[in-house]
């Protein structure tokens, strides 16, 4: 008995000439993107990051993640647009993203932190204007971010959100439930909002249209000792509704290069 796939060959043969490739679906393309801000990012995904979807940008510290995210979002509020960064390991730093370009009074920034308690016997009361030394545990900081990224998606308004799990563990980002990003996926695309996930995996799977791989190259220095930038690469792991190439062996990869915020005012 000859197989499925013998049998779809053997009708689209018989189809040829009046239906041609009549079992084949046409590819769904993504027409609207946006811009990351790096030329050759944008050559990779075909224009930038889908609207109204996610895009994962997974890898190390040090491997340009941040720096990428970054530019995206200073292309974004320059124009204008309301975006949020929701900052699950409460490491975002203000003065790196001005350097980089972010127009910070268009920015939303979401510090997922635990607030401070101090015991007396029975009574826990919250202390007003102090700072814990300790970060909240691991697994309130992450539910904190999902909740403020649910809302800030069902509620619309942003051209774009950055989920930031860079610091999470795999093993905890893993966890997250698939529901929970087929509810991300859904959300987004209804308000038309660009939801980028920062990780050092990817965590959204089939839920994610976009997903790239990023790893640090080498560091650029100006007489062996001042640092003057960085050289990242950067692989499309996956993008959906793009047809594959025939014979690649390898995903398509491509490296941009990041300059120091000291090194841009000393050019200017």
């Amino acid at each position: 008995m000859p197989s499925a796939t013998a049998l779809r060959v053997e009708i689209e043969r018989a189809l040829d000439r009046r239906f041609p490739a009549a079992l084949t679906p046409v590819p769904r393309t993504i027409s609207e993107t946006a811009t990351t801000g790096v030329p050759e990012v944008d050559a990779l995904l075909d224009g930038g990051f889908p609207v109204g979807a996610i895009s994962e940008v997974s890898g190390p510290q040090s491997s340009g993640r941040t720096g990428l995210a970054l530019s995206f979002l200073a292309q974004q509020t320059q124009d204008e647009r309301v975006c949020a960064w929701v900052d699950a390991g409460d490491a975002f730093d203000p003065e790196s993203a001005a350097a980089s370009g972010v127009n910070l009074q268009q920015l939303l920034w979401v510090r997922c932190c635990g607030a401070s308690t101090v015991s007396a016997g029975n009574v826990s009361r919250i202390s007003p204007g102090w700072k814990a030394k300790t970060r909240a545990p691991v697994w309130t900081r992450l539910d904190q971010a999902l909740r403020a990224t649910d809302l800030l998606l069902q509620a619309g308004g942003f051209a774009a959100i950055v989920l930031d799990l860079g610091d999470m563990v795999p093993e905890h980002g893993c966890r997250i439930p698939l529901a929970t990003w087929f509810r991300f996926r859904q959300a987004a695309d209804r308000t038309r909002c660009c939801l980028v996930v920062l990780g050092q995996v990817a965590y959204a799977q089939s839920s994610a249209a976009v997903v790239l791989e990023c790893a640090p190259c080498k560091p650029h220095t100006a007489g062996g000792t001042v640092l003057n930038g960085f050289s990242f690469e950067v692989r499309r792991g996956r993008q959906r509704f793009t047809q594959s190439v025939q014979g690649a062996r390898k995903p398509p990869a491509s490296t941009w290069s990041a300059t120091s915020a000291w090194g841009a005012e000393e050019r200017a």
